[in-house]
């Protein structure tokens, strides 16, 4: 079993940034891909970005490439979604995802609660 903890969500002014982080824990944590999906409310949980567990590779949607960057630390086990230039549509809860590397959602079998985001128009 892997457990995941996001954190950092909150709300942000149009236009700024917020950084996410998801805290992995438990049995070979370490050895799956990490992933970031969003829902926005009446909305489908889409995919926002993906890393490899070493940290490598990433693959990103398009309609976050050059705003969001991803990162993972290897030895605390946590990946932080660095997000630049915030729109109203990125209002939406976070989740973070532990499985493989893939942009499916069906990839993944470990996703921790959520943690909202909110851009006020």
């Amino acid at each position: 079993q892997v457990q995941l903890v996001e954190s950092g969500g909150g709300l942000v002014q149009a236009g700024g940034s917020r950084t996410l982080s998801c805290a992995a824990s438990g049995r070979a944590a370490s050895g799956y891909a990490m992933a970031w999906f969003r829902q926005a409310p009446g909305k489908e949980r889409e995919f926002v970005a993906t890393i490899t567990w070493q940290g490598r590779s990433t693959i990103y949607a398009d309609f976050v490439k050059g705003r969001f960057i991803l990162s993972r630390d290897i030895a605390k086990n946590t990946v932080a979604l660095q997000m630049n230039s915030l729109q109203p549509e990125d209002t939406a809860v976070y989740y973070c995802a532990a499985g493989t590397y893939t942009a499916a959602r069906s990839g993944y079998d470990y996703w921790g609660q959520g943690t909202q985001v909110t851009v006020p128009s």
